[in-house]
């Protein structure tokens, strides 16, 4: 069992704006360049980049994705903070 992971992340506070953010990285948009635009998270300034953390540091939705979701696919998520989109890079 994966003990820490390591992710980006975009937030947003519409999911239809998240959604878009989906289809743009589908169609080959960097994550870094969407974060820095869109993500109302300090992290966008970085690219969206989180760094690595323990499992149960983030928020439970948040948490369950990046310890249990597909690696590198983006993932939508809603948390008490908004929506976010997730790429998990790793886990360890």
């Amino acid at each position: 069992m994966a003990k820490t992971a390591a992710a980006l992340h975009i937030l947003v506070k519409h999911q239809e704006k998240a959604e878009d953010i989906i289809q743009q990285l589908k169609k080959g948009a960097k994550f870094q360049t969407l974060a820095k635009k869109y993500s109302t998270c300090t992290s966008g300034k970085k690219g969206g980049d989180l760094g690595e953390f323990k499992k149960g540091q983030m928020v439970p939705a948040f948490d369950k994705v990046c310890f249990n979701g597909e690696l590198i696919t983006p993932h939508l998520v809603k948390t008490k903070f908004g929506w976010h989109v997730i790429k998990v890079l790793y886990r360890t």
